[in-house]
């Protein structure tokens, strides 16, 4: 199997640039307007995705509208670094692109990134919210530059309204407790001031007719779970569902797991140890709150571009940047190599293409800068790590990846249709451990198969192409 997931995953880069329209034909049509939304800390956690109790209208009318993937992989378990990789066409590696704060600029200076690139084929190209980790990186992106209130004097992207919150706040670091229920309108957080600025830019984009790639990022469902109270009121305490594996299982290596640090520096969360049911319950019952809170300000945005006329000429994409556990293996938030901290959303809706379908096809958010080059018939600025994903938005039975890569520090990680299999390695290159999980049997990631004797083949399979990926990175 080696040999032939090896060759399928080297060959995929050899086809990017054969599906083009040609700068003749390319010019023939009017270039498609692009909407690219990205959610923070977003799992695939939506109606769409099978979630009967969460309420996501809004995001399921989008898929119901376009393609919803089901098998899609962040290259990395972390806001700044996922972003990076995303927005440079880039694979994170050892020296790049590994953790939260990430300046694209230093990391990757030469590269031209997905909105400069738009911007150099005569887009206007505008970010509003959390695009880039930090709102200053790549100014050369944007027509304008990139907005969003965290850039403002003394503000805070916690947000916190109420004012004991606030208080508590001020007192720990700015982090107060990790969730907050106010009693306040859509547009009192942060996220309804980027829905309101989109709202706005939509207008003024239309009136420019020219082509525009609008880049919306929105901060929940991020820690702090905040969101107005009528989101929360959405779901009563008693059924918030808790996870089925709140545990560390037996044999899985201490390298798969961490202290949770992030969640941990709220108020309200113990420094050690595990939480109680009811504070496990709370969270989860925030970040439902805040998933459906940033649902309802997608459908806003959405609503207006169909009330300007733009829907059946805008490209609609809609993708978490990474992962995160809601208590699964005993661990919050993300930063991990396990299903839950890799696995996002993807939700395309693009103009004359088939509606209402899912593809269970492997595909990565570095897929995403080939395929809107496509689909916006515009030239490649240089070869790709992902490949386009128009073949599967044409037919969703279509196949493309063999095998996803992702990785955090030093844990390499590479899915295929059945398993998942991680290592990590230490500096002489050589196997520190691993573990092997047959999502066939296993789907929660609960029994490390790894070191069962009838995994010995699956495992040196995987392992000589997660060395050979490595080495293609050098």
């Amino acid at each position: 199997m080696t040999k032939v997931l090896l060759l399928a995953w080297l060959s995929v880069p050899l086809l990017l640039t054969a599906t083009f329209v040609s700068p003749a034909n390319a010019a023939a049509a009017p270039r498609p307007n692009v909407l690219f939304i990205v959610v923070d800390d977003l799992r695939p956690e939506l109606g769409c995705y099978g979630n009967a109790l969460i309420q996501t209208p809004n995001l399921d009318r989008l898929a119901a509208d376009g393609m919803r993937f089901e098998h899609c992989y962040a290259q990395v378990p972390v806001c700044g670094a996922s972003r990076g990789s995303v927005l440079t066409g880039l694979p994170p590696t050892r020296s790049r692109f590994m953790d939260a704060v990430v300046n694209v600029d230093k990391e990757a200076p030469d590269v031209v990134t997905l909105p400069q690139h738009f911007k150099n084929q005569g887009y206007t190209t505008v970010g509003i919210g959390k695009i880039f980790h930090l709102v200053a990186d790549s100014p050369q992106s944007w027509s304008e530059p990139a907005w969003r209130p965290n850039s403002l004097p003394k503000d805070d992207w916690r947000n916190y309204l109420n004012p004991s919150n606030v208080a508590l706040a001020q007192k720990n670091n700015l982090n107060g407790p990790a969730f907050e229920r106010a009693d306040v309108p859509d547009n009192a957080y942060y996220d309804g001031w980027f829905a309101d600025r989109a709202i706005a830019k939509l207008k003024t984009l239309k009136a420019e007719q020219k082509p525009f790639f609008l880049a919306l990022g929105f901060l929940k469902p991020h820690l702090p779970f905040n969101a107005p109270a009528k989101y929360w009121d959405l779901y009563p305490t008693n059924k918030i569902p808790l996870a089925i594996n709140p545990f560390h299982a037996p044999g899985v290596p201490a390298a798969a797991f961490h202290q949770w640090e992030e969640l941990r520096a709220y108020l309200g969360i113990p420094q050690k140890g595990p939480l109680s049911e009811e504070t496990a319950r709370n969270l989860v019952h925030g970040y439902y709150a805040a998933a459906s809170y940033t649902d309802a300000l997608v459908g806003k945005v959405l609503a207006e571009l169909d009330r300007l006329g733009l829907r059946q000429s805008t490209i609609v994409v809609l993708w978490g940047d990474n992962g995160f556990l809601l208590g699964e293996h005993g661990m919050w938030t993300k930063h991990c190599n396990f299903e839950e901290a890799l696995r996002v959303p993807l939700l395309i809706s693009a103009p004359g293409l088939p509606v209402g379908k899912k593809s269970d096809s492997l595909v990565q958010l570095l897929d995403l800068y080939p395929t809107l080059c496509e689909l916006c018939r515009l030239p490649p600025p240089a070869p790709f790590a992902g490949v386009s994903l128009v073949p599967v938005l044409k037919q969703a039975s279509e196949k493309l990846h063999p095998v996803i890569f992702s990785r955090y520090h030093d844990g390499d990680s590479v899915r295929t249709e059945r398993f998942r299999y991680t290592e990590w390695v230490g500096k002489d290159g050589r196997v520190v451990t691993r573990m092997l999980y047959d999502h066939q049997h296993d789907s929660a990631e609960n029994q490390n198969l790894a070191d069962q004797p009838e995994s010995a083949a699956t495992v040196s399979e995987l392992s000589a192409l997660l060395k050979s990926y490595r080495e293609s990175l050098r």
